[in-house]
């Protein structure tokens, strides 16, 4: 079908713009009446086009959701009437068609878990498992609270982990651009005039020079491989299994990022576990349900293994600790959860401890990070210098006086 950019007025006169599919704009007419709204203009856009596509929907966008889903659910506002404001007052226009097309599928006789799972770029597995077990359970408000919540967190993360990547990125290319300069110009002009003195080369300004001549004769091919591993390895990484498997085992093992890594994995773990067992989700659901959402597919595959040692009988803590995956604290919060009847309190405060050591890690790690790249970075360049200036002042010192 294709899609109509559209204006239509609510049952307040207020101007309401969005794009909808619909077989024609008599069909467009009657599917904007079924929602409240009157059509005023139209203009019919491409078959292919995807609303989604227009403009990416944000992680603020559905902390901005959760919320008002919070408040709607615990007030007792009706969910077609609070979406209704909701997407009259969105200024994102593909988040407020996206929400168009949730009042549409409500008022159709969907559930909100079933209208969310018709867009699975916006709304993911977990949040429509979520919102799935609190219709099921009556806890709605509560599931949207913990959802917006964790969101927040995530997007908390990103921010800081932005930060983490930006400043040696910005250090890498400013340094990299000058010992290239270095290299490639000034360092062979500088030595071939020492040559033609007749001064005597030591070692390290000898490497220099090969290495420099290297750069100058084979750049080429050096900026063709940097080139093929820039766009092959991510393209490896996102096409094949064995590219992903790599990548996340990387990860883990590496210095500083590694670690982080571990623990953003394992809080979003925990965090879904507990919000799910909570809201009434038996615990092998609720483990798949954690092992989507970990992001990690190693860490996703000892999730799946556990899974499948429980199922067959053995205990929760029992099955994870074998596992060696997990570290000692969610091994014992899990016990601690198994013996008290408490499993859902166990795992928030898991959380909240790995959620406090991932900001805490990320801020550790920018510490760490900003001097160790300086000084590796400095020993760079001091060498370059050094091994120009050794035979200028070998140079110097044969003058005569």
């Amino acid at each position: 079908m294709p899609f109509f950019d559209y204006r239509a007025i609510d049952q307040t006169g207020r101007s309401v713009k969005g794009t909808l599919s619909a077989v024609n704009d008599v069909d467009l007419e009657l599917r904007l009446k079924r929602m409240g709204l009157d059509l005023v203009t139209l203009a019919e856009l491409s078959r292919q086009y995807a609303p989604q596509g227009r403009e990416r929907v944000t992680r603020r966008d559905l902390v901005t959701f959760c919320i008002h889903m919070r408040y709607i659910t615990r007030a007792g506002i009706p969910l077609l009437d609070g979406l209704r404001d909701l997407r009259d007052t969105m200024d994102k226009r593909g988040f407020r068609d996206v929400l168009t097309a949730l009042l549409e599928d409500l008022e159709g006789g969907k559930v909100l878990s079933q209208a969310l799972a018709a867009h699975p770029a916006v709304f993911g597995a977990v949040f429509v498992h979520s919102i799935k077990a609190g219709e099921q359970t009556g806890l709605l408000d509560t599931v949207f609270e913990r959802l917006g919540e964790s969101l927040k967190w995530q997007e908390e993360v990103a921010s800081k982990a932005k930060r983490l990547m930006i400043y040696p990125a910005m250090v890498l290319v400013v340094v990299g651009a000058a010992i290239l300069f270095l290299m490639i110009y000034l360092v062979p002009q500088v030595l071939t005039l020492v040559q033609t003195m007749g001064v005597a080369l030591p070692l390290p300004t000898l490497i220099l020079m090969a290495i420099s001549n290297a750069m100058r004769s084979y750049w080429l091919i050096g900026l063709l491989l940097i080139l093929a591993v820039g766009i092959g390895l991510p393209l490896w990484v996102r096409k094949s299994e064995s590219g992903r498997d790599w990548w996340d085992r990387t990860q883990l093992r590496l210095p500083v990022i590694g670690p982080i890594v571990q623990k953003i994995v394992l809080s979003r773990f925990t965090n879904t576990l507990s919000m799910m067992y909570r809201s009434g989700v038996t615990v092998l659901d609720a483990l798949r349900a954690g092992e989507m959402v970990a992001g990690n597919r190693v860490i996703a595959s000892g999730i799946r293994r556990a899974g499948q040692q429980i199922a067959d009988g053995r205990g929760l803590s029992e099955s994870f600790q074998s596992l060696g995956l997990f570290p000692p604290l969610v091994i014992r919060m899990l016990r601690v959860g198994e013996t008290t009847g408490a499993l859902d309190e166990a795992l928030d405060n898991v959380t909240v401890f790995y959620n406090q050591e991932v900001l805490d890690s990320i801020d550790s790690g920018l510490r760490i990070l900003e001097p160790a790249l300086t000084a590796i970075l400095g020993l760079l360049l001091g060498g370059i210098l050094v091994s120009v200036l050794l035979p200028v002042y070998d140079l110097i010192g044969n003058l005569p006086l």
